[in-house]
């Protein structure tokens, strides 16, 4: 390779001014995400205004209902990975090699670990939304459909779909929500010290 072959260098070597841009705009974006990790709470309710933003754009403009009806399954996926568990107990039935979720009150406590986290959901949904909205800006997206075929269509979708996975969950014994470890109690104290 010779000199400023590579992406984002120029001919001399150092790397290109439009390349630093990017860089640094993406390293100002993943702090701001750094800082916004803690704040779950915050993070949602944001996340649902710019839903209800979302839904009233497309309710007032009475279009964009194709894209309203993908942005719908693509919360459902990111929703059924969600309360999925990382490795799939179907899956290590017949194996023993791996983690398992307990399945006995006396088994040691293990947390449910999921396969999509909770802050990359949150970043995901958000940055579905956004597309979503930065796609009604453009005619050539809203394409005529009868909205309530999709709205039957996506209610039996989720249906089908959310009972596929409560029969998983009942079947191999998870609840996808954990509060932490089972906390204990022990002899009660009667209040008498002992002399030495």
């Amino acid at each position: 390779m010779s000199e400023g072959d590579s992406i984002g260098e120029s001919v001399h070597g150092k790397p290109s001014v439009v390349y630093r841009f990017f860089s640094r705009l993406g390293q100002i974006y993943q702090s701001w995400l750094d800082k916004s990790t803690p704040y779950t709470a915050v993070r949602w309710i944001v996340t649902l205004g710019l839903s209800f933003i979302y839904i009233i754009r497309v309710y007032l403009l009475q279009g964009w209902y194709i894209v309203t009806y993908a942005l719908g399954i693509y919360h459902l996926n990111l929703f059924i990975a969600f309360l999925s568990p990382k490795v799939d107990p179907s899956l290590m039935e017949d194996s023993d090699d791996g983690p398992s979720l307990p399945t006995r009150q006396n088994e040691e406590f293990r947390p449910f670990i999921r396969r999509l986290p909770e802050f990359k959901f949150w970043h995901s949904a958000t940055k579905g939304i956004l597309v979503a909205m930065a796609c009604t800006f453009f005619e050539a997206f809203n394409v005529p459909v009868f909205w309530p075929i999709l709205v039957m269509y996506f209610i039996m979708l989720f249906c089908i779909t959310m009972k596929r996975q409560i029969k998983h969950m009942i079947k191999y014994r998870y609840i996808p929500f954990t509060h932490g470890k089972r906390k204990y109690k022990g002899k009660e104290d009667v209040g008498k010290t002992f002399a030495s």
